[in-house]
């Protein structure tokens, strides 16, 4: 794809090459004391410079976990590489190795991928995800890699980054795109119990192969977004990213009803459009379904098949709700736009994952081509939007949503968000309080160094 090196290699895109633990950070403000657990957050951080700067590609970089531990009004901070396969491969050599040439060290390394782009707790393991590859189990405490969470061998890669844990039943709903080979039309649905049980695990085929990011799942069905980010075998053998965008194959949304299995996939046309995020999915009392995504009309970060370049209002989000009827006559469904603020990275509360829920925040942008620079808060039963604005020059990651306390109501508790102080080249954690999203941060933690740009994080209460 075409490629700036600078902005994916410099700035807060380039690498750390430390790994720190420090404790007792200085802190502004004051921590409330019901923040006591871990934000894990997952990023690509590459270990050496790529052969090829000009094909690197953001999400290609070795996977990076940060975790942020907040303890009694104190707060530490530790990072670690996943150690996957590629990355003790390169260790050994002391430099990048092409994936098309031999590996230079006693034997070729098992690809288990990057694991840069998300962090779950299931089961009682903490796993780190990216979609092409089984998780990685990491040691929550030390952040040391464990290995291949493989399931007894009953999970197949591919492995969702984005897997959905049902809030009453403890499962884990997960997919996997690409699943019958390389750049192939297959996908796998499944589902693992609380105790790490696999308890299904289907096949089907999508029209087409097609980068499936994110998906949705209600208490009743998933949801498949399948957009035309095309995968393509001649780029694959090219040793470029394998994806452009070819809206000429239009769109497909799959539902399928989770008491049934793949046995009831039907799919609905969808206008040409994409999704990398969902925010939530729920079942309506008259047999439609919600899901609320972020929705561009085509996405950033990649090319089009014909060669055009997307301009900036195609690659901007927005929130947009779809309403599917299962059974519906025909294979449309409605859309209705939200809110109006562009953005990315959306989270509600996890308390009611799949079902209704009132409230959510993103990563909003204030300036037309600009940095996702608002932490944006949404009332979805009224439409009021409130958000905190960074100064300029600074951006923020993913909010991550903590309940100030078990038996809050949903939307009540705190807002953890990683910023770049970009003046400065620093990075801080901060807190909101979602009573009043835009008094600011009530605390703000100062981190021992630099924390790149990521993709996502989940909390994890001590204990």
């Amino acid at each position: 794809m075409p490629n700036d090196v600078s902005r994916f290699l410099s700035g807060n895109f380039g690498p750390v090459r430390t790994e720190l633990e420090v404790t007792d950070l200085p802190v502004d403000g004051e921590l409330p004391r019901s923040l006591n657990g871990t934000l894990f957050r997952n990023g690509p951080n590459p270990q050496f410079p790529p052969p090829d700067p000009s094909k690197h590609h953001w999400f290609l970089g070795d996977g990076m976990v940060h975790a942020f531990t907040l303890d009694g009004g104190r707060a530490s901070y530790r990072n670690r590489w996943v150690r996957t396969g590629k990355f003790v491969a390169e260790q050994a050599a002391g430099h990048a190795l092409d994936a098309d040439a031999p590996p230079e060290t006693d034997g070729a390394f098992r690809d288990t991928g990057a694991a840069n782009t998300n962090i779950v707790w299931h089961g009682g393991r903490l796993l780190a995800l990216e979609e092409a590859h089984l998780p990685i189990e990491l040691d929550p405490a030390t952040l040391a890699t464990r290995g291949v969470r493989d399931f007894g061998g009953a999970v197949p890669a591919p492995f969702t980054a984005h897997p959905k844990t049902d809030p009453v039943t403890g499962e884990l709903v997960f997919f996997g795109y690409s699943a019958s080979g390389p750049l192939s039309r297959g996908m796998t649905y499944g589902t693992i119990a609380a105790d790490g049980r696999v308890t299904r695990v289907e096949r089907f085929d999508a029209p087409y192969c097609s980068m499936v990011h994110d998906f949705a799942v209600s208490a009743g069905h998933v949801v498949f977004p399948v957009m035309p980010l095309h995968g393509s075998i001649d780029l694959a053998m090219r040793g470029l990213f394998p994806f452009v965008w070819d809206p000429s194959l239009g769109g497909a949304i799959g539902v399928i009803r989770r008491n049934a299995g793949v046995a009831s996939l039907r799919w609905f046309r969808a206008e040409t459009c994409f999704v990398f995020h969902v925010l939530n999915a729920w079942d309506n009392a008259d047999g439609s379904i919600h899901v609320d995504v972020m929705q561009y009309d085509a996405p950033p970060l990649f090319p089009r098949a014909d060669g055009r370049v997307s301009s900036p209002a195609e690659t901007t989000a927005r929130l947009v709700r779809w309403t599917i009827d299962p059974e519906a006559a025909t294979d449309a469904f409605r859309q209705s736009r939200l809110d109006d603020m562009p953005g990315e990275f959306p989270r509600i509360d996890e308390r009611v994952a799949g079902h209704a829920n009132r409230f959510g925040a993103f990563a909003g942008v204030g300036a037309a081509g600009g940095d996702t620079d608002i932490i944006a808060w949404i009332d979805l039963a009224t439409g009021r939007r409130s958000g905190h604005r960074l100064p300029p020059g600074d951006a923020t990651s993913e909010p991550v949503l903590v309940p100030r306390s078990e038996s809050a109501a949903e939307g009540d508790g705190w807002l953890l968000a990683v910023v770049w102080r970009g003046s400065e080249a620093r990075s801080e954690l901060i807190v909101l309080d979602t009573q009043d999203i835009a008094h600011g941060p009530v605390a703000t933690v100062r981190l021992p160094q630099r924390v790149p740009f990521g993709f996502h994080g989940n909390w994890m209460p001590a204990g």
